[in-house]
């Protein structure tokens, strides 16, 4: 130690000290994604107006023997639209289904009824086999299962 003792500062001395040179704000990376242009999907992308509404006739056809729409029960596979030709991959409970000869007609024609769908294709598979993991959370809510 030098035997200095430290400099006491008063209220008065520190206020008078200039204020801190003002730093950058730093770059705010939420309000920036939310400026971003978002890249235009095609209707007939996943989020588009034409997949949306196939979607939705998917989920106004309902199994007779389940209170739920096929879409929540999970027999539907897959879907893809190109060019309005709509090609769907489903299934159902089981083989020996009541419908199983009439629900695939039937999602054809509600889906067929979409403006803006030209034609429809529905392959119905039997591999990977239904199963009750298939349903989604609402369905399983709606039946008592969660």
């Amino acid at each position: 130690m030098t035997g200095e003792e430290p400099k006491a500062f008063n209220v008065e001395e520190i206020s008078e000290a200039p204020p801190p040179p003002e730093r950058p704000r730093p770059v705010d990376f939420i309000e920036s994604f939310l400026k971003e242009e978002k890249p235009a999907v095609s209707p007939e992308e996943p989020g588009g107006s034409l997949y949306d509404q196939v979607l939705d006739a998917l989920k106004n056809i309902y199994d007779p023997e389940i209170p739920v729409n096929i879409y929540d029960l999970g027999l539907i596979y897959g879907l893809e639209i190109v060019e309005g030709h709509v090609v769907i991959t489903m299934t159902l409970t089981t083989p020996h289904c009541p419908v199983a000869e009439s629900m695939p007609g039937e999602v054809e024609t509600r889906v067929g009824a979409v403006p803006g769908v030209g034609s429809v294709e529905v392959n119905l598979v039997w591999d990977p086999p239904w199963d009750p993991q298939k349903m989604s959370d609402e369905a399983k809510l709606e039946l008592g299962m969660l």
